[in-house]
């Protein structure tokens, strides 16, 4: 079971706070990862370089779980041109803001700071000391700060949709969307874990996997998971036939959660990766998660509604903003 957990002790908690502080605001270029610089794009004479593309691809190197170089090499690029198109989008919203005049008062910067280091429990010592370590200073963490509240401030003002939404079209959007509205679920996976040792060659890699298929077949071919999971497991889970009891939503690591709350009760998964290796699952059980009735909850469904609807409107307006702008991209 320690395989698959995703908790951590209170202090790498913090750690991850700060890390989420700094991939929402600015990002923090992968240590291991040598940038050789260039220029990505220009929007309207403004440069975008390769290293801010990836000083937010971070998340990335770790999410792309695969031994095969050439595909893992084609998400990697696609997963950069996908942040290049937002570093885009935001440049022309600053663009913008410049052309109006907004600007935000020192007091509103220090707020969202403090609500920042608030919602994430950390001190003003601890933010200035990560900042530190990654050669940013507070001074341009100010700045970005500053920039994410002009960007607010200018879609609120700029993005308008109609709040008069009827009973009928929140119904139909609530029916659509009753996975959102869906709490207090609990599930029970078992899985198969061959581990794949971080410093395995794709050779090792290669494999290690082929044993996990072969088990895999035995399953399609009847074998029970139970005795398959007792016979090559090498999770300590293994002694109770692959079975890791119950769990809430978000408690397990987030490919191994995904693909078993994709399969039905009793189902198999195909082989899944995570950072430990390969995984055969199996979804045990799944209790609870029954939606409230929809007008018990019309309140939250209004405001997603709204919220979905503001993000249509403002790719609508962005969309149109990047047609009369001078774009070159050259990734």
């Amino acid at each position: 079971m320690a395989k698959v957990l995703k908790g951590q002790s209170s202090n790498v908690r913090k750690g991850f706070a700060l890390l989420w502080i700094f991939s929402l605001f600015l990002g923090i270029p992968p240590s291991s990862q040598a940038v050789v610089d260039r220029i990505v794009a220009i929007v309207n004479q403004e440069i975008i370089t390769l290293s801010e593309v990836d000083r937010w691809m971070s998340p990335f190197y770790k999410e792309i779980q695969t031994e095969d170089r050439l595909e893992r090499k084609e998400k990697l690029l696609e997963a950069r041109r996908k942040i290049l198109d937002q570093i885009i989008e935001e440049k022309l919203i600053d663009q913008e803001v410049r052309k109006i005049g907004f600007k935000a008062t020192p007091k509103e910067v220090e707020s969202t700071i403090e609500v920042i280091k608030k919602s994430n429990n950390v001190t003003q010592e601890d933010l200035e000391k990560a900042l530190a370590r990654d050669g940013i200073t507070f001074e341009t963490f100010k700045r970005e700060i500053e920039k994410r509240i002009l960007r607010t401030r200018f879609i609120s003002v700029m993005i308008k949709v109609d709040s008069n939404v009827g009973d009928k079209e929140l119904l139909e959007f609530y029916k659509k969307n009753l996975e959102r509205y869906r709490s207090n679920e609990i599930y029970r996976p078992g899985h198969i874990l061959f581990l794949v040792p971080k410093e395995a060659t794709p050779e090792e890699v290669s494999r290690i996997r082929k044993k996990c298929e072969k088990v895999l077949e035995k399953i399609k071919k009847g074998e029970d998971f139970g005795e398959m999971a007792l016979l090559y497991s090498e999770d300590p889970s293994s002694k109770d036939r692959g079975d890791l009891g119950y769990f809430k939503k978000g408690e397990l690591l987030p490919a191994f959660e995904r693909e078993a709350l994709r399969l039905h009760v009793g189902e198999v998964s195909g082989i899944v990766r995570t950072e430990h290796g390969f995984h055969i699952i199996k979804l045990l059980d799944r209790k609870g998660g029954d939606p409230p009735s929809f007008e018990e909850i019309k309140e939250k469904v209004k405001a997603d509604y709204m919220e979905i609807e503001m993000e249509k409107a403002l790719k609508q307006y962005l969309t149109k903003l990047k047609e009369k702008s001078v774009i070159e991209i050259k990734l």
